[in-house]
């Protein structure tokens, strides 16, 4: 039977699934660490399109291909779609899922939209409201350097504490079928504010409500960091973590041998020159997907807490001086 446990999260009784996902990713992500790993590599990052933004939303496209060829489910049988990126008014997402034809809902948390998605996703399931649902998000250098920053012709130079946006997309089948990984349970993150204004230190942005919710995920399911093999965050990047981990030991918990996170993960800091490393909605997607669920297929790691997080701020609240909040989902993820 589902759970409402403590004030934040939900266990499930009979877990949903993570049957499949697909990976896709552009150039710089496939001369990294990880380039062996993703399903497909593109070296011209437009995608065989004209716009930033149409490239994003191809990417979208084949990464549901990829994940639904490999269940060999049909997209008919889907119920519902939970996508989101970057762009205004999610423009990637619902022009990249249109041709599969599946309802859908547009979800907007900033880089943890790939959380947002797989626990609305396993919600969704449990409760029977359908046998498959699919979560994709996405996000692409040139559409957010665009809309958030300067166009790429500018070259701007970008300080130390920036981030670099993957292009790249990540889908995931979620269902009832049986596979070796299950999601057990998710913790629904809240905005976390220090009044932080610097959009160009994200990981300053977001650390806080990582820490917020990773410490509530302990005190809903009374567990610690000894019971995950690892905690992987989204894009905090090197200058987050180690906030993180000042935020953690301040309240008591030290979780820096557990700690990964996967804008550290996807880049090479020395060879690739990305700053604090990996953030956007494909950031956190793309590593788990080709990094971290082969993992715990193979019973690697036997549990792992999965928390995205994201910088809820938009073009408008930057140049009309708002802070820059933050928001972290936490998901479950167990081999079975």
């Amino acid at each position: 039977m589902n759970q409402v446990i403590g004030s934040q999260s939900i266990g499930f009784g009979e877990s949903p699934y993570l049957i499949s996902s697909g990976s896709v990713v552009g150039s710089k992500e496939s001369e990294g660490p990880l380039a062996k790993l993703f399903d497909m590599a593109n070296h011209d990052d437009l995608f065989g399109a004209k716009t930033w933004e149409e490239a994003e939303s191809n990417m979208q496209k084949e990464a549901c291909v990829l994940a639904l060829g490999k269940a060999h489910v049909p997209p008919e049988k889907v119920r519902y779609l939970f996508g989101g990126d970057l762009l205004r008014q999610g423009i990637a997402t619902s022009m990249g899922v249109e041709a599969l034809q599946i309802p859908m809902f547009g979800l907007y948390g900033a880089c943890s939209t790939s959380g947002e998605a797989l626990a609305l996703s396993a919600m969704s399931v449990a409760a029977g409201y359908g046998d498959y649902m699919l979560a994709v998000t996405s996000s692409h250098f040139g559409s957010a350097e665009k809309e958030f920053r300067f166009p790429l012709g500018y070259a701007n130079q970008r300080p130390l504490s920036a981030h670099w946006t993957v292009t790249g997309s990540g889908a995931f089948l979620v269902g009832t079928e049986k596979s070796h990984i299950r999601i057990s349970g998710v913790t629904v993150g809240k905005i976390v504010d220090y009044g932080l204004k610097d959009s160009q230190n994200m990981g300053a942005c977001m650390a806080p409500a990582a820490a917020d919710t990773i410490i509530q995920n302990f005190k809903d399911f009374g567990r610690t960091a000894e019971d995950y093999n690892r905690i992987v965050t989204g894009d905090l990047g090197y200058v987050g973590q180690d906030i993180l981990f000042d935020l953690m030991q301040g309240k008591g918990y030290d979780i820096r041998t557990k700690h990964i996170d996967c804008g550290m993960t996807i880049y090479d800091q020395k060879e690739q020159d990305t700053h604090a490393g990996g953030s956007g909605c494909g950031c956190a997607a793309v590593t788990l997907a080709a990094y971290i669920l082969p993992k715990i297929k193979k019973g690697e790691w036997k549990r792992i807490l999965f928390v995205p997080t994201g910088a809820l701020m938009s073009t408008v609240s930057f140049n009309e001086g708002a802070s820059v909040p933050g928001i972290a989902h936490a998901i479950v993820l167990e081999h079975c």
